[in-house]
């Protein structure tokens, strides 16, 4: 009796099936350093291109790759204002917009995707924290308290920004973008990473290091941009589900999220710090415990169905700015010859 009386007292052991070899963490990678390859060549290309007007034609010439205006945020923010008040697409920098446009659709629906998958300074950022993983055994958590603080500065930073580009009238936008500071803005960036300062190198070294202690910490808790994707994300129709009955609660995905979200103890992942990377579900050693899937029947999506939707939207958007000739910005190299080598001399207005 007393042995029938325990086998009702202890809950019986779940059975469980060990999760197949994972190949979403290689496969995000292969996005990431194809992306930030990509990144260098568009810097390598610009520098020589403003070298080229810099000299008066006596350097190399290469011409501008449009795919720097990726790195002009604001000035994208405009144009699309200019876009959806005009309804014409603009012609200087109209290329920044068309990026904005791609990124916020693959943050729209592969939850905030674009962090995870394509940014530059976000993979530079990953490779940092696991740097000082790697050196330090583990990276540093700040308390909670100073963590939700910090966490807010990034939407304090989009909101001003998106408060300034609300507060521009469409003519104002234009006058801005169409003035001398307007069409050089993306040399002033290069001027200002060329000859960056004492603060400025100061700024940049303790963001540097930071990021090798604390994980992600200019995208967790400065970047705009990311602030961004991550208010677009909030109404993604893709979530990081956990199916109760089949985990084994060993706390793997929660370690292993860059965001530190508690996967472990939700059902659905709704955060908009979630970056749809897919390390928690590489990291759940069992079958179908974890998985991104959509609201509809809560069917999964596997990470090449990802990889492919991302792809698809960014080349997708490129190829149709590209064929209709909103790409490259509408500005003769005669322009370029006056403007570039009197860049810094230009003021905001």
């Amino acid at each position: 009796m007393s042995v029938i009386a325990a086998s009702f007292k202890t809950p019986p052991k779940k059975l469980v099936k060990m999760a197949p070899r994972d190949h979403s963490q290689a496969l995000r990678r292969a996005f990431q350093l194809g992306f930030l390859a990509l990144n260098v060549w568009i810097g390598i290309e610009f520098f020589l291109f403003v070298r080229y007007y810099e000299t008066g034609g006596r350097s190399t010439f290469a011409a501008r790759p449009a795919g720097v205006e990726g790195w002009l945020p604001i000035a994208s923010l405009m144009n699309l204002k200019v876009l959806l008040a005009t309804g014409r697409v603009p012609g200087l920098h109209v290329a920044g917009m068309f990026l904005l446009i791609a990124f916020v659709a693959i943050s729209w629906i592969f939850r905030k995707g674009f962090c995870a998958w394509l940014c530059p300074v976000g993979t530079v950022s990953e490779y940092l924290w696991r740097f000082g993983r790697r050196i330090c055994g583990h990276n540093f958590r700040l308390p909670r308290a100073l963590d939700i603080a910090l966490r807010s500065l990034k939407y304090i930073l989009l909101g001003l920004f998106l408060y300034a580009v609300r507060a521009m009238p469409v003519a104002a936008i234009r006058a801005f973008l169409e003035g001398p500071y307007g069409m050089v803005d993306d040399v002033k960036m290069l001027n200002f990473l060329r000859f960056l300062g004492l603060t400025g190198g100061i700024v940049m070294v303790i963001l540097v290091v930071a990021s090798v202690f604390v994980q992600n910490f200019w995208c967790r808790y400065l970047c705009p941009y990311g602030a961004l994707m991550g208010a677009v994300s909030a109404a993604s129709p893709l979530r990081i589900r956990r199916d109760a009955n089949l985990c084994i609660d060993c706390g793997k995905c929660a370690r292993a999220c860059p965001a530190m979200l508690p996967v472990d103890r939700l059902v659905s992942i709704r955060s908009a710090e979630c970056t749809g990377c897919l390390e928690c579900s590489a990291a759940c050693p069992v079958a179908g415990a974890l998985f991104l899937s959509t609201p509809l029947r809560r069917r999964r999506v596997s990470a090449w169905v990802v990889a492919a939707g991302i792809a698809g939207l960014f080349l997708g958007i490129y190829g149709y700015a590209h064929w209709t000739g909103h790409w490259n910005s509408d500005l003769p190299s005669r322009a370029y010859f006056e403007l570039i080598p009197h860049a810094n001399e230009f003021q905001h207005p």
